[in-house]
């Protein structure tokens, strides 16, 4: 569910007209809805129950305005590097509700994350037990941290998004869980608690994620029975999101409740405290980048639409083939005649096309259209490649809107630059 509907002929964010967000901010912008936020949090939590700990998955978007509407709620993040951990505390959440994730944690994120008193570290390898251990001693600190486990099991909607396969870089292997499991129990610095897992994103079917959550309540088990405290069991993330609509039952908006009953399954009888980490499923509808029509370059087979975002500002589509359902922000009549166009933009590369072929409603230049389904993994993953400024982005509340991340202006984007001593 999200709160973008046409009201009156015009697109609208919850009770704010697009357009007038569009004329006092320009264009390419994105626009969250803080409703839809705060509703799809509040139906993840109360299907997986009182007693679960939800992580925000913040590298999803990590917009100050939306952490800071999670915050508010009571949700902790899940970060994967320093300057999340500090961006999260900085939107108010407090360091006993963060997790930090990833694989590739240097010894003074490791500080950072330790001196702040992170509730929890995810153990990826042997070197980083072995980096957190002398880095926690150095400070005179017991850092609580589990065993992110590569369960040997992938899914996801795409490969760059499956991490649960021993192919993947993520996560200790399953056969070394138990003596990595021992030796981190012995080690000064370093309290381990319990297990992680997440094998991967974008999952809309969940047999995969059943079975690797009854190989990891299995490993509990071993681990328990060798007499090991095991407190803790990390079921990272991973539940997809409609993004085509109308769509097939297995993608229907039930994926929440579909995913609560699994894990319920699985995990019933197993007296452990639950974590997870939402990230897409939390903000993916909750957010839109709308873009302004520049030109229609018209060829013997197809018409080129080119609008003024590109790859730079929505790299999902040239990542991954990604699709997102496109709307103009002036409603269509229900017979309006429909023309296939590919969706292009500026950028100076083949690869920034958004879509190839698709049936719209007629697309003249200086018309605004949306892009659904954008808030995760868009402005997250924006860059400046072309020198094109950082987009913008909005967060809109009932009638109010606020810009929340200013358009990047040419002046900071070429103030980053240092010119050396002999170019002066």
């Amino acid at each position: 569910m999200h709160h973008f509907e046409y009201h009156d002929g015009r697109l609208c964010a919850e009770g704010v007209d697009i357009g007038a967000i569009v004329e006092a901010v320009g264009t390419p912008v994105y626009i969250y809805s803080s409703a839809t936020i705060e509703r799809h949090f509040e139906v993840f939590r109360a299907l997986l129950g009182p007693k679960a700990h939800v992580f925000y998955a913040m590298k999803a978007n990590a917009n100050l305005g939306v952490l800071a509407t999670l915050a508010r709620l009571g949700a902790g993040a899940d970060v994967v590097s320093e300057g999340e951990i500090r961006k999260a505390m900085a939107a108010g959440v407090p360091a006993e509700r963060i997790v930090f994730s990833g694989v590739g944690k240097t010894e003074a994120e490791l500080a950072h994350a330790v001196g702040v008193g992170v509730y929890q570290i995810n153990i990826e390898s042997e070197g980083e037990l072995e980096a957190l251990s002398r880095v926690a001693s150095r400070l005179g600190k017991t850092q609580n941290a589990v065993f992110r486990v590569n369960p040997d099991i992938g899914a996801g909607g795409h490969a760059k998004i499956t991490t649960g396969s021993s192919a993947n870089k993520f996560g200790v292997s399953f056969d070394e869980a138990t003596r990595l499991y021992a030796r981190g129990s012995n080690l000064p610095g370093v309290r381990i608690v319990g297990l992680a897992v997440h094998i991967g994103s974008q999952i809309l079917a969940f047999e995969g994620m059943a079975e690797a959550f009854r190989k990891m309540r299995g490993l509990v088990e071993t681990l328990r029975g060798e007499g090991h405290r095991v407190e803790r069991l990390d079921l990272g993330g991973g539940v997809g999101v409609p993004y085509e609509i109308p769509v097939p039952f297995v993608q229907g908006p039930d994926a929440i409740e579909r995913y609560a009953a699994m894990v319920h399954a699985v995990m019933d009888g197993l007296d452990i405290e639950l974590g997870f980490e939402p990230g897409r499923v939390i903000v993916a509808n909750a957010g839109i980048l709308v873009t302004r029509a520049l030109y229609i370059n018209q060829r013997a087979d197809r018409q080129f639409l080119i609008v003024d975002a590109a790859m730079n500002d929505l790299v999902r589509p040239a990542m991954y083939e990604a699709y997102h359902e496109i709307w103009p922000v002036n409603e269509p009549a229900p017979d309006a005649p429909r023309i296939a166009y590919d969706v292009v933009g500026p950028v100076c590369e083949s690869g920034d096309t958004f879509t190839t072929g698709r049936q719209l409603p007629e697309v003249r230049p200086g018309d605004l259209i949306a892009f659904q389904s954008a808030g995760a993994y868009g402005a997250t993953m924006s860059s400046t490649y072309n020198l094109r400024p950082l987009v913008a982005e909005v967060l809109v509340r009932g009638k109010a809107f606020s810009v929340t991340r200013p358009r990047q202006t040419y002046e900071e984007l070429i103030g980053l630059d240092r010119l050396p001593d002999w170019l002066a």
